[in-house]
């Protein structure tokens, strides 16, 4: 079982959430806003930096990761500037 971690900004939560539907994923956990920085602008939700992201935590079954991560690198692509983030780990799960 993996756990894959997407952080991207909430302009494209939308087409992030129909694409998980397209492909099957019916189990996520959201965390509606979260601030912070990386390779791209910050994105902290003040009146400097206005923007915001958030975070999907997907527990899945190992033959889907490639799927997930195939799409999320053609939004990555169709959305060069919007700072998509995708991580994959090896979780346990009882």
């Amino acid at each position: 079982m993996k756990k894959i971690e997407i952080i991207a900004n909430l302009s494209v939560e939308a087409d992030i959430m129909d694409m998980l539907k397209e492909v099957g994923v019916k189990g996520y956990t959201k965390i509606p806003v979260v601030h912070g920085t990386g390779n791209s602008t910050p994105k902290m939700g003040d009146s400097v930096w206005p923007e915001e992201n958030f975070m999907l935590m997907i527990c899945i079954e190992e033959n889907m990761v490639p799927v997930i991560k195939d799409n999320v690198k053609k939004l990555k692509e169709k959305f060069p500037n919007e700072g998509i983030k995708y991580f994959a780990f090896e979780v346990e799960h009882i």
